[in-house]
Protein backbone atom coordinates (compact mmCIF):
# COMPACT_ATOMS: atom_id res chain seq x y z
CA UNK A 1 0.00 0.00 0.00
CA UNK A 2 1.38 3.40 -0.96
CA UNK A 3 2.26 5.57 1.99
CA UNK A 4 0.33 8.82 2.29
CA UNK A 5 2.28 12.00 1.62
CA UNK A 6 3.81 13.49 4.74
CA UNK A 7 2.33 16.61 6.27
CA UNK A 8 5.49 18.51 5.47
CA UNK A 9 5.37 17.56 1.79
CA UNK A 10 1.70 18.58 1.66
CA UNK A 11 2.52 21.94 3.20
CA UNK A 12 0.09 21.34 6.06
CA UNK A 13 0.33 20.70 9.77
CA UNK A 14 0.28 17.16 11.18
CA UNK A 15 -3.06 15.79 12.31
CA UNK A 16 -3.60 16.56 15.99
CA UNK A 17 -4.56 13.43 17.96
CA UNK A 18 -5.56 13.35 21.63
CA UNK A 19 -5.43 10.09 23.57
CA UNK A 20 -7.62 10.66 26.63
CA UNK A 21 -7.57 7.96 29.30
CA UNK A 22 -10.27 8.08 31.97
CA UNK A 23 -9.26 6.61 35.35
CA UNK A 24 -12.29 5.94 37.48
CA UNK A 25 -13.61 3.74 40.26
CA UNK A 26 -16.61 4.44 42.51
CA UNK A 27 -16.45 4.76 46.30
CA UNK A 28 -15.90 1.24 47.63
CA UNK A 29 -15.28 2.45 51.19
CA UNK A 30 -18.02 2.54 53.81
CA UNK A 31 -17.74 6.15 55.00
CA UNK A 32 -19.13 5.31 58.44
CA UNK A 33 -16.80 2.48 59.46
CA UNK A 34 -13.98 2.91 56.94
CA UNK A 35 -14.22 -0.66 55.65
CA UNK A 36 -13.75 -1.38 51.97
CA UNK A 37 -16.36 -3.60 50.33
CA UNK A 38 -14.46 -4.25 47.08
CA UNK A 39 -10.72 -4.10 46.25
CA UNK A 40 -10.82 -2.70 42.72
CA UNK A 41 -9.32 0.74 43.41
CA UNK A 42 -6.04 -0.57 44.78
CA UNK A 43 -5.89 -3.53 42.38
CA UNK A 44 -6.34 -1.32 39.32
CA UNK A 45 -3.74 1.03 40.75
CA UNK A 46 -1.10 -1.69 41.06
CA UNK A 47 -1.89 -3.12 37.62
CA UNK A 48 -3.25 -0.46 35.30
CA UNK A 49 -2.48 3.01 36.64
CA UNK A 50 1.18 2.17 37.19
CA UNK A 51 1.47 0.61 33.73
CA UNK A 52 -0.23 3.52 32.01
CA UNK A 53 2.10 6.08 33.54
CA UNK A 54 5.14 3.86 32.87
CA UNK A 55 4.33 3.73 29.15
CA UNK A 56 4.16 7.52 29.04
CA UNK A 57 7.41 7.82 30.97
CA UNK A 58 9.11 5.49 28.47
CA UNK A 59 8.33 7.68 25.42
CA UNK A 60 9.30 11.29 26.20
CA UNK A 61 7.84 12.56 22.90
CA UNK A 62 4.39 11.13 23.65
CA UNK A 63 1.54 13.28 24.94
CA UNK A 64 -1.83 12.31 26.41
CA UNK A 65 -4.68 13.52 28.58
CA UNK A 66 -5.24 11.52 31.77
CA UNK A 67 -8.48 12.11 33.63
CA UNK A 68 -9.03 11.11 37.27
CA UNK A 69 -12.22 10.75 39.27
CA UNK A 70 -11.57 12.45 42.64
CA UNK A 71 -13.04 9.59 44.72
CA UNK A 72 -10.48 7.29 43.06
CA UNK A 73 -7.59 9.58 44.01
CA UNK A 74 -8.78 9.60 47.62
CA UNK A 75 -9.03 5.80 47.75
CA UNK A 76 -5.56 5.26 46.26
CA UNK A 77 -4.12 7.70 48.78
CA UNK A 78 -6.03 6.10 51.66
CA UNK A 79 -4.92 2.57 50.78
CA UNK A 80 -1.31 3.72 50.40
CA UNK A 81 -1.43 5.33 53.84
CA UNK A 82 -2.97 2.23 55.41
CA UNK A 83 -0.27 -0.04 54.00
CA UNK A 84 2.40 2.34 55.26
CA UNK A 85 0.80 2.50 58.72
CA UNK A 86 0.62 -1.28 58.88
CA UNK A 87 4.24 -1.75 57.88
CA UNK A 88 5.47 0.91 60.28
CA UNK A 89 3.28 0.33 63.33
CA UNK A 90 0.99 -2.62 62.73
CA UNK A 91 -2.16 -0.53 62.29
CA UNK A 92 -5.01 -2.59 60.81
CA UNK A 93 -5.87 -2.40 57.11
CA UNK A 94 -9.55 -1.87 56.34
CA UNK A 95 -9.66 -3.65 52.99
CA UNK A 96 -10.36 -7.34 53.78
CA UNK A 97 -8.33 -8.73 50.88
CA UNK A 98 -5.32 -6.52 51.47
CA UNK A 99 -5.59 -7.21 55.19
CA UNK A 100 -5.54 -10.97 54.55
CA UNK A 101 -2.29 -10.57 52.61
CA UNK A 102 -0.83 -8.57 55.48
CA UNK A 103 -2.04 -10.45 58.52
CA UNK A 104 -0.04 -13.42 59.88
CA UNK A 105 -3.23 -15.28 60.87
CA UNK A 106 -5.50 -16.37 58.04
CA UNK A 107 -9.22 -17.16 58.48
CA UNK A 108 -9.77 -20.50 60.20
CA UNK A 109 -13.54 -20.84 59.79
CA UNK A 110 -15.00 -22.63 56.79
CA UNK A 111 -16.98 -19.68 55.47
CA UNK A 112 -14.10 -17.25 55.84
CA UNK A 113 -11.68 -19.54 54.04
CA UNK A 114 -14.11 -20.23 51.18
CA UNK A 115 -14.89 -16.54 50.79
CA UNK A 116 -11.22 -15.62 50.66
CA UNK A 117 -10.48 -18.39 48.18
CA UNK A 118 -13.30 -17.27 45.90
CA UNK A 119 -12.16 -13.64 45.93
CA UNK A 120 -8.72 -14.72 44.79
CA UNK A 121 -10.15 -16.19 41.58
CA UNK A 122 -11.71 -12.91 40.36
CA UNK A 123 -9.45 -12.31 37.41
CA UNK A 124 -9.54 -12.83 33.67
CA UNK A 125 -8.69 -16.51 33.24
CA UNK A 126 -7.07 -16.20 29.82
CA UNK A 127 -4.82 -13.24 30.62
CA UNK A 128 -4.22 -13.22 34.38
CA UNK A 129 -4.54 -16.86 35.47
CA UNK A 130 -3.63 -19.25 32.65
CA UNK A 131 -0.17 -17.73 31.98
CA UNK A 132 0.90 -18.89 35.47
CA UNK A 133 0.58 -22.69 35.93
CA UNK A 134 1.05 -22.46 39.70
CA UNK A 135 -1.81 -19.98 39.96
CA UNK A 136 -3.93 -21.98 37.51
CA UNK A 137 -3.59 -25.05 39.75
CA UNK A 138 -4.78 -23.13 42.80
CA UNK A 139 -7.77 -21.70 40.93
CA UNK A 140 -8.72 -25.17 39.70
CA UNK A 141 -8.67 -26.36 43.30
CA UNK A 142 -11.04 -23.55 44.26
CA UNK A 143 -13.41 -24.60 41.47
CA UNK A 144 -13.37 -28.15 42.86
CA UNK A 145 -14.15 -26.79 46.32
CA UNK A 146 -17.39 -25.27 45.02
CA UNK A 147 -18.85 -28.76 44.81
CA UNK A 148 -16.83 -30.27 47.68
CA UNK A 149 -17.12 -27.52 50.28
CA UNK A 150 -16.38 -29.74 53.24
CA UNK A 151 -12.88 -30.31 51.91
CA UNK A 152 -11.90 -26.75 52.81
CA UNK A 153 -11.16 -28.02 56.31
CA UNK A 154 -8.31 -30.10 54.91
CA UNK A 155 -6.65 -27.26 53.04
CA UNK A 156 -3.72 -25.70 54.81
CA UNK A 157 -2.85 -22.09 55.42
CA UNK A 158 -0.12 -22.60 52.84
CA UNK A 159 -2.80 -23.03 50.17
CA UNK A 160 -4.50 -19.76 51.10
CA UNK A 161 -1.17 -17.94 51.41
CA UNK A 162 -0.09 -19.04 47.94
CA UNK A 163 -3.49 -18.13 46.51
CA UNK A 164 -3.33 -14.66 48.08
CA UNK A 165 0.16 -14.02 46.79
CA UNK A 166 -0.59 -15.24 43.30
CA UNK A 167 -3.74 -13.15 43.07
CA UNK A 168 -1.85 -10.00 43.92
CA UNK A 169 1.05 -10.94 41.66
CA UNK A 170 -1.36 -11.41 38.76
CA UNK A 171 -2.78 -7.95 39.48
CA UNK A 172 0.60 -6.27 39.17
CA UNK A 173 1.34 -4.21 36.10
CA UNK A 174 3.44 -5.79 33.40
CA UNK A 175 6.04 -3.05 33.77
CA UNK A 176 6.32 -4.01 37.45
CA UNK A 177 6.64 -7.72 36.70
CA UNK A 178 9.45 -6.98 34.25
CA UNK A 179 11.43 -4.44 36.24
CA UNK A 180 10.89 -4.74 40.00
CA UNK A 181 13.28 -7.23 41.61
CA UNK A 182 10.75 -8.01 44.34
CA UNK A 183 8.11 -9.00 41.82
CA UNK A 184 10.63 -11.03 39.83
CA UNK A 185 11.74 -12.87 42.95
CA UNK A 186 8.20 -13.76 43.98
CA UNK A 187 7.17 -14.82 40.48
CA UNK A 188 10.23 -17.02 40.21
CA UNK A 189 9.54 -18.71 43.56
CA UNK A 190 6.11 -19.89 42.43
CA UNK A 191 4.88 -21.62 45.60
CA UNK A 192 5.44 -22.04 49.31
CA UNK A 193 5.19 -18.34 50.06
CA UNK A 194 6.13 -17.41 53.61
CA UNK A 195 4.98 -14.57 55.81
CA UNK A 196 8.20 -12.81 54.84
CA UNK A 197 7.24 -13.16 51.16
CA UNK A 198 3.81 -11.74 51.85
CA UNK A 199 5.31 -8.77 53.65
CA UNK A 200 7.69 -8.19 50.74
CA UNK A 201 4.73 -8.16 48.36
CA UNK A 202 2.87 -5.78 50.64
CA UNK A 203 5.87 -3.43 50.65
CA UNK A 204 5.85 -3.49 46.85
CA UNK A 205 2.12 -2.76 46.74
CA UNK A 206 2.58 0.07 49.22
CA UNK A 207 5.34 1.61 47.11
CA UNK A 208 3.21 1.41 43.97
CA UNK A 209 0.17 2.94 45.66
CA UNK A 210 2.22 5.62 47.36
CA UNK A 211 4.02 6.68 44.20
CA UNK A 212 1.56 6.43 41.34
CA UNK A 213 -0.25 9.76 41.79
CA UNK A 214 3.06 11.59 42.10
CA UNK A 215 4.31 10.03 38.86
CA UNK A 216 1.39 11.49 36.93
CA UNK A 217 1.87 14.84 38.65
CA UNK A 218 5.55 14.84 37.65
CA UNK A 219 4.68 14.23 33.98
CA UNK A 220 2.09 17.02 34.11
CA UNK A 221 4.61 19.43 35.58
CA UNK A 222 6.94 18.57 32.70
CA UNK A 223 4.19 19.28 30.18
CA UNK A 224 4.14 15.68 28.97
CA UNK A 225 0.55 14.96 29.99
CA UNK A 226 -2.48 17.06 30.72
CA UNK A 227 -4.38 16.02 33.82
CA UNK A 228 -8.11 16.64 34.00
CA UNK A 229 -10.90 15.77 36.41
CA UNK A 230 -14.42 14.41 36.68
CA UNK A 231 -16.89 15.94 39.16
CA UNK A 232 -16.29 14.52 42.61
CA UNK A 233 -18.28 11.26 42.86
CA UNK A 234 -18.91 10.74 39.14
CA UNK A 235 -22.55 11.91 38.89
CA UNK A 236 -24.61 12.05 35.68
CA UNK A 237 -24.85 15.84 35.69
CA UNK A 238 -27.52 16.29 32.97
CA UNK A 239 -29.91 14.01 34.85
CA UNK A 240 -29.32 15.79 38.14
CA UNK A 241 -30.01 19.10 36.37
CA UNK A 242 -33.09 17.82 34.54
CA UNK A 243 -34.22 14.19 34.66
CA UNK A 244 -36.35 14.84 31.57
CA UNK A 245 -33.22 15.47 29.50
CA UNK A 246 -33.07 11.67 29.09
CA UNK A 247 -35.90 12.04 26.57
CA UNK A 248 -33.96 14.35 24.27
CA UNK A 249 -32.21 11.33 22.72
CA UNK A 250 -34.90 8.74 23.54
CA UNK A 251 -38.28 10.53 23.45
CA UNK A 252 -40.31 7.56 24.71
CA UNK A 253 -37.98 6.68 27.58
CA UNK A 254 -39.74 5.55 30.77
CA UNK A 255 -38.64 7.84 33.60
CA UNK A 256 -38.65 7.45 37.40
CA UNK A 257 -41.68 8.54 39.36
CA UNK A 258 -40.54 12.06 40.21
CA UNK A 259 -40.49 15.28 38.18
CA UNK A 260 -37.07 16.70 39.03
CA UNK A 261 -34.17 15.63 41.21
CA UNK A 262 -34.39 17.89 44.29
CA UNK A 263 -31.83 20.70 44.21
CA UNK A 264 -30.10 19.22 41.20
CA UNK A 265 -28.08 22.23 40.07
CA UNK A 266 -26.82 22.88 43.58
CA UNK A 267 -25.64 19.26 43.75
CA UNK A 268 -23.92 19.48 40.35
CA UNK A 269 -22.06 22.59 41.46
CA UNK A 270 -21.06 20.86 44.71
CA UNK A 271 -19.56 17.94 42.77
CA UNK A 272 -17.66 20.24 40.41
CA UNK A 273 -16.25 22.45 43.16
CA UNK A 274 -15.32 19.50 45.39
CA UNK A 275 -13.79 17.76 42.37
CA UNK A 276 -11.61 20.75 41.55
CA UNK A 277 -10.49 21.09 45.18
CA UNK A 278 -9.58 17.40 45.40
CA UNK A 279 -7.70 17.60 42.11
CA UNK A 280 -5.71 20.60 43.36
CA UNK A 281 -4.87 18.77 46.59
CA UNK A 282 -3.21 15.89 44.74
CA UNK A 283 -1.76 17.61 41.69
CA UNK A 284 -0.97 21.12 42.94
CA UNK A 285 -2.61 22.82 39.95
CA UNK A 286 -6.06 23.79 38.75
CA UNK A 287 -7.52 21.59 35.99
CA UNK A 288 -8.20 23.20 32.65
CA UNK A 289 -10.54 20.47 31.45
CA UNK A 290 -13.23 18.08 32.61
CA UNK A 291 -14.31 14.71 31.30
CA UNK A 292 -17.90 14.74 32.59
CA UNK A 293 -18.98 11.48 34.16
CA UNK A 294 -19.70 8.97 31.36
CA UNK A 295 -19.17 11.77 28.83
CA UNK A 296 -22.64 12.97 29.80
CA UNK A 297 -23.44 16.45 28.58
CA UNK A 298 -26.37 18.74 27.86
CA UNK A 299 -26.78 22.40 27.06
CA UNK A 300 -27.32 23.08 30.76
CA UNK A 301 -24.26 21.04 31.76
CA UNK A 302 -21.99 23.08 29.49
CA UNK A 303 -23.46 26.28 30.93
CA UNK A 304 -22.59 25.20 34.47
CA UNK A 305 -19.10 23.98 33.53
CA UNK A 306 -18.34 27.34 31.90
CA UNK A 307 -18.93 29.08 35.23
CA UNK A 308 -15.80 27.38 36.62
CA UNK A 309 -13.42 28.74 34.01
CA UNK A 310 -12.82 25.38 32.35
CA UNK A 311 -11.38 25.44 28.87
CA UNK A 312 -12.72 22.16 27.56
CA UNK A 313 -14.94 19.18 28.10
CA UNK A 314 -15.73 16.12 25.94
CA UNK A 315 -18.44 13.63 25.08
CA UNK A 316 -19.42 10.92 22.63
CA UNK A 317 -19.69 10.95 18.85
CA UNK A 318 -23.41 10.19 18.81
CA UNK A 319 -24.16 13.18 21.05
CA UNK A 320 -22.67 15.42 18.38
CA UNK A 321 -24.43 13.54 15.57
CA UNK A 322 -27.78 13.92 17.33
CA UNK A 323 -27.13 17.61 17.90
CA UNK A 324 -26.16 18.24 14.27
CA UNK A 325 -29.19 16.34 12.98
CA UNK A 326 -31.35 18.67 15.00
CA UNK A 327 -30.04 21.67 13.05
CA UNK A 328 -29.64 19.93 9.68
CA UNK A 329 -28.71 16.34 8.81
CA UNK A 330 -26.84 17.47 5.69
CA UNK A 331 -23.89 18.37 7.93
CA UNK A 332 -23.20 14.69 8.70
CA UNK A 333 -20.83 14.02 5.82
CA UNK A 334 -19.40 10.52 5.38
CA UNK A 335 -15.80 11.67 5.88
CA UNK A 336 -16.74 12.77 9.41
CA UNK A 337 -14.95 16.08 9.17
CA UNK A 338 -17.75 17.41 11.38
CA UNK A 339 -16.44 15.17 14.18
CA UNK A 340 -12.82 16.32 14.20
CA UNK A 341 -13.20 19.77 15.71
CA UNK A 342 -14.37 21.31 18.99
CA UNK A 343 -17.75 22.99 19.34
CA UNK A 344 -19.23 25.45 21.75
CA UNK A 345 -22.76 26.33 22.76
CA UNK A 346 -22.90 30.10 22.55
CA UNK A 347 -20.03 32.41 21.68
CA UNK A 348 -17.82 32.06 24.74
CA UNK A 349 -18.83 28.72 26.22
CA UNK A 350 -16.59 25.85 27.19
CA UNK A 351 -15.14 24.00 24.17
CA UNK A 352 -16.50 20.48 23.72
CA UNK A 353 -14.61 17.73 21.88
CA UNK A 354 -16.22 14.46 20.74
CA UNK A 355 -14.66 11.01 20.67
CA UNK A 356 -14.21 9.00 17.51
CA UNK A 357 -16.21 5.92 18.45
CA UNK A 358 -14.58 3.68 15.87
CA UNK A 359 -11.00 4.43 16.91
CA UNK A 360 -11.79 4.43 20.63
CA UNK A 361 -13.76 1.19 20.58
CA UNK A 362 -11.13 -0.51 18.43
CA UNK A 363 -8.74 -0.17 21.38
CA UNK A 364 -11.40 -1.14 23.89
CA UNK A 365 -12.81 -4.15 22.07
CA UNK A 366 -11.34 -4.94 18.64
CA UNK A 367 -7.59 -5.27 19.17
CA UNK A 368 -7.67 -7.53 22.24
CA UNK A 369 -6.52 -10.65 20.38
CA UNK A 370 -4.55 -9.01 17.58
CA UNK A 371 -0.80 -9.05 17.38
CA UNK A 372 0.29 -5.70 18.78
CA UNK A 373 2.12 -4.61 15.62
CA UNK A 374 -0.91 -5.42 13.47
CA UNK A 375 -3.25 -3.58 15.82
CA UNK A 376 -1.09 -0.45 15.91
CA UNK A 377 -0.60 -0.56 12.14
CA UNK A 378 -4.37 -0.72 11.67
CA UNK A 379 -4.90 2.16 14.08
CA UNK A 380 -2.26 4.31 12.40
CA UNK A 381 -3.65 3.55 8.94
CA UNK A 382 -7.04 4.80 10.04
CA UNK A 383 -5.47 7.99 11.39
CA UNK A 384 -3.58 8.50 8.13
CA UNK A 385 -6.86 8.29 6.23
CA UNK A 386 -8.34 10.94 8.52
CA UNK A 387 -5.24 13.12 8.00
CA UNK A 388 -5.79 12.93 4.24
CA UNK A 389 -9.50 13.72 4.54
CA UNK A 390 -8.89 16.73 6.82
CA UNK A 391 -5.77 18.10 5.14
CA UNK A 392 -7.37 21.50 4.56
CA UNK A 393 -8.53 21.88 8.16
CA UNK A 394 -5.78 23.21 10.40
CA UNK A 395 -8.11 22.93 13.41
CA UNK A 396 -8.76 19.19 13.00
CA UNK A 397 -8.42 17.23 16.26
CA UNK A 398 -9.11 13.51 16.58
CA UNK A 399 -10.29 12.42 20.04
CA UNK A 400 -9.64 8.88 21.22
CA UNK A 401 -11.28 8.53 24.64
CA UNK A 402 -11.80 5.42 26.75
CA UNK A 403 -11.30 3.92 30.18
CA UNK A 404 -7.68 3.76 31.17
CA UNK A 405 -7.98 0.55 33.16
CA UNK A 406 -10.60 -1.94 32.04
CA UNK A 407 -9.50 -3.04 28.57
CA UNK A 408 -6.01 -4.20 29.50
CA UNK A 409 -7.20 -7.19 31.51
CA UNK A 410 -8.28 -8.64 28.16
CA UNK A 411 -5.00 -7.94 26.35
CA UNK A 412 -1.89 -10.13 26.51
CA UNK A 413 0.55 -8.87 29.14
CA UNK A 414 -1.82 -6.09 30.25
CA UNK A 415 -1.52 -4.40 26.87
CA UNK A 416 2.24 -4.00 27.27
CA UNK A 417 3.21 -4.62 23.65
CA UNK A 418 0.25 -2.73 22.21
CA UNK A 419 0.74 0.38 24.35
CA UNK A 420 4.51 0.40 23.87
CA UNK A 421 4.16 0.23 20.09
CA UNK A 422 1.24 2.68 20.04
CA UNK A 423 3.11 5.49 21.79
CA UNK A 424 6.33 4.88 19.86
CA UNK A 425 4.64 4.81 16.44
CA UNK A 426 2.40 7.81 17.05
CA UNK A 427 5.14 9.92 18.63
CA UNK A 428 7.46 9.29 15.68
CA UNK A 429 4.88 9.64 12.90
CA UNK A 430 5.54 12.68 10.65
CA UNK A 431 1.84 13.21 9.88
CA UNK A 432 0.52 12.85 13.43
CA UNK A 433 0.97 15.11 16.42
CA UNK A 434 0.11 13.62 19.78
CA UNK A 435 -1.19 16.51 21.82
CA UNK A 436 -3.50 17.52 24.66
CA UNK A 437 -6.77 19.40 24.58
CA UNK A 438 -5.36 22.54 26.16
CA UNK A 439 -2.45 22.62 23.72
CA UNK A 440 -4.80 22.01 20.79
CA UNK A 441 -7.03 24.88 21.91
CA UNK A 442 -4.03 27.19 22.16
CA UNK A 443 -3.47 26.70 18.41
CA UNK A 444 -7.15 26.84 17.48
CA UNK A 445 -8.04 29.38 14.80
CA UNK A 446 -11.82 29.04 14.95
CA UNK A 447 -14.55 27.20 16.81
CA UNK A 448 -18.01 26.31 15.55
CA UNK A 449 -21.02 27.23 17.66
CA UNK A 450 -24.11 25.09 18.14
CA UNK A 451 -27.46 26.37 19.39
CA UNK A 452 -27.55 23.50 21.87
CA UNK A 453 -26.66 19.89 22.53
CA UNK A 454 -29.01 16.92 22.49
CA UNK A 455 -28.35 15.55 25.97
CA UNK A 456 -26.57 12.20 26.09
CA UNK A 457 -23.48 10.20 26.99
CA UNK A 458 -20.66 8.42 25.22
CA UNK A 459 -22.73 5.21 25.33
CA UNK A 460 -25.15 5.25 22.39
CA UNK A 461 -25.53 9.02 22.72
CA UNK A 462 -28.24 8.51 25.34
CA UNK A 463 -28.64 7.81 29.07
CA UNK A 464 -30.20 4.38 28.57
CA UNK A 465 -27.33 2.71 30.44
CA UNK A 466 -28.35 4.55 33.64
CA UNK A 467 -32.06 5.21 33.41
CA UNK A 468 -35.18 4.02 31.61
CA UNK A 469 -35.92 0.50 32.78
CA UNK A 470 -37.64 -0.69 35.95
CA UNK A 471 -34.53 -1.45 38.03
CA UNK A 472 -32.54 1.60 37.01
CA UNK A 473 -35.52 3.84 37.63
CA UNK A 474 -36.03 2.27 41.04
CA UNK A 475 -32.45 3.15 41.90
CA UNK A 476 -33.15 6.79 40.98
CA UNK A 477 -36.34 6.81 43.03
CA UNK A 478 -34.47 5.54 46.10
CA UNK A 479 -31.91 8.32 45.61
CA UNK A 480 -34.53 11.04 45.21
CA UNK A 481 -36.35 9.88 48.36
CA UNK A 482 -33.08 9.96 50.30
CA UNK A 483 -32.34 13.46 48.97
CA UNK A 484 -35.77 14.65 50.11
CA UNK A 485 -35.07 13.27 53.59
CA UNK A 486 -31.67 15.00 53.55
CA UNK A 487 -33.23 18.32 52.54
CA UNK A 488 -35.83 18.01 55.30
CA UNK A 489 -33.13 17.41 57.90
CA UNK A 490 -31.27 20.51 56.71
CA UNK A 491 -34.42 22.66 56.78
CA UNK A 492 -35.22 21.54 60.31
CA UNK A 493 -31.72 22.45 61.48
CA UNK A 494 -30.80 18.89 62.44
CA UNK A 495 -27.52 18.99 60.49
CA UNK A 496 -24.61 21.31 60.93
CA UNK A 497 -20.85 21.52 61.04
CA UNK A 498 -18.99 18.24 60.64
CA UNK A 499 -22.21 16.19 60.61
CA UNK A 500 -23.50 18.18 57.63
CA UNK A 501 -20.18 17.80 55.81
CA UNK A 502 -20.22 14.04 56.32
CA UNK A 503 -23.80 13.78 55.14
CA UNK A 504 -23.03 15.88 52.05
CA UNK A 505 -20.15 13.59 51.13
CA UNK A 506 -22.29 10.50 51.70
CA UNK A 507 -25.03 11.97 49.51
CA UNK A 508 -22.47 12.63 46.79
CA UNK A 509 -21.36 9.00 46.84
CA UNK A 510 -24.98 7.89 46.41
CA UNK A 511 -25.27 10.22 43.40
CA UNK A 512 -22.48 8.44 41.53
CA UNK A 513 -23.20 6.95 38.12
CA UNK A 514 -21.82 3.49 38.81
CA UNK A 515 -24.73 2.12 40.75
CA UNK A 516 -27.45 2.47 38.11
CA UNK A 517 -24.94 1.38 35.44
CA UNK A 518 -25.07 -2.12 36.92
CA UNK A 519 -28.78 -2.43 37.58
CA UNK A 520 -30.52 -4.63 35.01
CA UNK A 521 -30.67 -8.27 33.94
CA UNK A 522 -28.18 -7.89 31.08
CA UNK A 523 -25.25 -7.44 33.49
CA UNK A 524 -23.36 -10.31 35.22
CA UNK A 525 -25.22 -11.48 38.31
CA UNK A 526 -22.22 -11.36 40.66
CA UNK A 527 -21.30 -7.80 39.71
CA UNK A 528 -24.91 -6.66 39.96
CA UNK A 529 -25.12 -8.18 43.44
CA UNK A 530 -21.89 -6.51 44.60
CA UNK A 531 -22.80 -3.04 43.39
CA UNK A 532 -26.49 -3.19 44.28
CA UNK A 533 -25.68 -4.24 47.85
CA UNK A 534 -23.09 -1.49 48.18
CA UNK A 535 -25.51 1.11 46.80
CA UNK A 536 -28.12 0.18 49.38
CA UNK A 537 -25.47 0.36 52.12
CA UNK A 538 -24.46 3.87 51.02
CA UNK A 539 -28.11 4.94 51.18
CA UNK A 540 -28.52 3.38 54.62
CA UNK A 541 -25.46 5.30 55.78
CA UNK A 542 -26.96 8.55 54.49
CA UNK A 543 -30.17 8.03 56.46
CA UNK A 544 -28.14 7.25 59.57
CA UNK A 545 -26.06 10.39 59.16
CA UNK A 546 -29.17 12.59 58.95
CA UNK A 547 -30.75 10.89 61.96
CA UNK A 548 -33.48 9.05 60.07
CA UNK A 549 -34.47 5.39 60.21
CA UNK A 550 -33.60 3.86 56.83
CA UNK A 551 -36.63 2.67 54.82
CA UNK A 552 -37.31 -1.03 55.18
CA UNK A 553 -36.94 -1.60 51.45
CA UNK A 554 -33.20 -0.94 51.72
CA UNK A 555 -32.85 -4.28 53.48
CA UNK A 556 -33.89 -6.14 50.32
CA UNK A 557 -32.26 -6.67 46.95
CA UNK A 558 -34.23 -5.12 44.09
CA UNK A 559 -32.25 -6.08 40.98
CA UNK A 560 -30.57 -9.24 39.73
CA UNK A 561 -28.23 -9.73 36.80
CA UNK A 562 -27.95 -12.64 34.46
CA UNK A 563 -25.83 -11.52 31.52
CA UNK A 564 -22.20 -12.06 30.65
CA UNK A 565 -19.42 -9.45 30.53
CA UNK A 566 -18.26 -8.40 27.08
CA UNK A 567 -14.67 -8.67 25.94
CA UNK A 568 -14.07 -5.20 27.31
CA UNK A 569 -15.26 -6.14 30.77
CA UNK A 570 -17.21 -3.34 32.41
CA UNK A 571 -16.83 -1.06 29.38
CA UNK A 572 -19.45 -0.46 26.72
CA UNK A 573 -19.04 0.57 23.10
CA UNK A 574 -19.95 4.05 21.94
CA UNK A 575 -22.52 2.70 19.50
CA UNK A 576 -24.62 -0.47 19.56
CA UNK A 577 -23.03 -3.47 17.87
CA UNK A 578 -24.22 -3.93 14.30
Amino acid sequence: MARAMSAKSRGTSPLKVVLCWHMHQPQYRDLLNGQYHLPWSYLHATKDYVDMVAHLEAVPEARAVVNFAPVLLEQIDDCAQQVQDFLQSGMPISDPLLAALANPVLPNDREGRLTLAEICTKANAKRLIDPYPAYRLLVDMVKWLRTHGDAIEYLSDAFLADLLVWYHLAWLGETVKRNDVRALRLLDKGRGYTLEDRRLLLELIGDLLGGVIGRYRHLAEQGRVELSFTPYAHPIMPLLLDINSAREAVPDMMLPGFRLYPGGEERVRWHIQRGIETFETYFGMRPQGCWPSEGSVSTGTLRVLADYGLGWTASGETVLANSLRKVGADQLTADKQWLYRPYTVGRDGVRCFFRDDGLSDAIGFKYLDWHADDAVANFVTNLEAIATATKGNQDAVVSVILDGENAWEYYPNNGYYFLSALYQKLAAHPDIELTTYSDALAKLKSVKSLPGLVAGSWVYGSFSTWIGDRDKNRGWEMLAEAKQAFDKAVRMGRLGGEQLDRAMEQLAVCEGSDWCWWFGDYNPALSVSDFERLYRQHLVNLYQLIGETPPEYLAHSFTHGGGEPTSGGVMRQGQPAA
